[in-house]
């Protein structure tokens, strides 16, 4: 689950972590109101005005205006608000502006980059800096990868005054500055830790021309496996940055994330969806979508899985694979009769079926009278559904 810059900010404040003073607005009738009261507090007259999406990269897209006095943020505001921000991360149909962050203005020295993220392979939480602050760090990894200092957190101990230090002389920090990174970086893993998040990301993390460190911008993720921990997470959801076939998906029981390929994918288990997603592109297709029904999945839920997946204009074609275990191959496969005959289906469909009542989903299948193509193994029904979508 993502949440806005602003709100990302509200959490490192409650956690101690230096932000500039801030207002978001949900329209943009008070942003000179509010740049000029951030302008009384701070005695500054420069303000940011910042397009708050749920992507990266939006000053590129003109998302980010720096502006001196109340009037020029109001120009700026007007000018941002309800515009089509397209960046790397939004894809091509790019996201709409309808909210605002009013910022102070503040003199930067150096931007750097600064981020927690979990690292599967070490099984540790991993920190990783950079002094290309403001800079994709995609861009930083490919281009210049010895320009990323990456320090790994033992779980039992946690983060080590020696290992900030080490960021810090690695991030060329001396005085108030290497102090300010020294208490920000444990607070940085006690929001990834408490706040249950799959990410947190600072960029830029900015030195002051007075030599003080300050979250310029901030980037949470959520682990939405924790979201019965924390009941605030539904507050700070946006769904105008969501996709609305993903809300239903989730609002039904399912999990589901639409993708860019065209072959749509219906199966029972995270686990086996993501290996689905990987044999598909392995025989060369691509996974429109990934969509776990989950192991008690009913008729009714495949037949929604089957809609939602049509939702995408791009789907020429469907593969279902099931391993029966509570979720029974017979169930599975009257939901897909079911659904190919309510919706009409016109793509071509592959469907493997194995373990619990098999061999009766089977016998439901091939009497259905429907062009349903069957597959004994995983690799087949990959293979043959690449296949057909290509002829298709």
């Amino acid at each position: 689950m993502n949440v806005h810059e602003y709100q990302a900010k509200d959490v490192f404040r409650r956690h101690g972590i230096p932000v500039p003073k801030n207002i978001p607005l949900m329209d943009p009738k008070g942003a000179g109101a509010a740049a000029q009261k951030l302008i009384d507090e701070t005695g500054n007259e420069v303000v940011v005005v910042k397009a708050q999406i749920h992507a990266g990269g939006r000053g590129k897209a003109g998302g980010v205006k720096v502006v001196k006095g109340a009037a020029a943020a109001q120009k700026a505001a007007d000018e941002i608000y309800g515009k089509l921000l397209v960046t790397k991360q939004t894809g091509p149909e790019g996201k709409k502006v309808q909210r605002l962050l009013i910022e102070q203005g503040l003199a930067i020295a150096r931007e750097l980059y600064l981020a927690l993220v979990l690292d599967r392979e070490q099984r540790r939480l991993v920190v990783m800096a950079s002094t290309e602050g403001g800079v994709e760090i995609e861009e930083v990894a490919e281009k210049t990868p010895e320009k990323i200092l990456k320090v790994w957190i033992d779980p039992a101990v946690g983060l080590q005054p020696y290992q900030a230090r080490q960021i810090g002389f690695g991030l060329g920090l001396a005085g108030d500055a290497l102090k300010d990174l020294g208490a920000i970086l444990p607070k940085l893993e006690r929001v990834f830790m408490q706040e249950d998040c799959s990410q947190v990301e600072v960029n830029p993390l900015i030195v002051t021309k007075d030599n003080h460190v300050v979250a310029l911008d901030a980037k949470l993720n959520f682990d939405d496996n924790a979201e019965f921990r924390h009941k605030e997470w539904a507050e700070l959801r946006d769904p105008n940055e969501e996709k609305a076939v993903e809300l239903e998906a989730k609002a039904a029981g399912l999990s589901y994330i639409q993708l860019d390929g065209n072959i749509g994918c219906l199966v029972n288990g995270a686990g086996l969806a993501m290996a689905t997603m990987d044999i598909i592109k392995h025989y060369g297709g691509e996974p429109a979508n990934f969509l776990d029904v989950g192991g008690g999945a009913t008729k009714d839920a495949v037949t929604l899985a089957f809609k939602i997946i049509l939702t995408s204009p791009s789907v020429k074609g469907i593969f279902v694979n099931i391993f029966g275990g509570i979720a029974q191959c017979d169930t599975i496969a009257a939901g897909v009769i079911a659904a190919s005959k309510e919706i009409g289906l016109k793509v071509p469909l592959v469907v493997r079926l194995e373990g619990t009542n098999v061999e009766l989903g089977r016998k439901l299948l091939a009497e259905s009278g429907l062009a349903i193509t069957t597959a004994a193994t995983m690799g087949e029904g990959a293979r043959k559904i690449v296949e057909l979508t290509r002829g298709a």
